[in-house]
């Protein structure tokens, strides 16, 4: 059986959290539960934020945000 982590697939990245925000709320209108893991160090606000569905909405969800005029 596979791990929680193992059930989330990755299907957005920014380096800024607004555009995450708007991904997210894209996600939860089409009813996509949706879990950041933001990997931006406090310092220097370095790296990435990722957000990550569960697999089964993998492909639902990168269809959505392909579609989404801000990318």
């Amino acid at each position: 059986m596979k791990s929680m982590e193992e059930k989330m697939k990755e299907v957005f990245s920014a380096d800024k959290m607004y555009k995450i925000k708007i991904i997210q709320e894209l996600l939860e209108e089409n009813k996509i539960k949706s879990y950041v893991l933001n990997q931006k160090g406090s310092a220097l606000l370095l790296g990435d934020i990722h957000v990550y569905v569960d697999e089964k909405d993998e492909q639902k969800a990168l269809d959505i945000i392909a579609g989404h005029k801000m990318l």
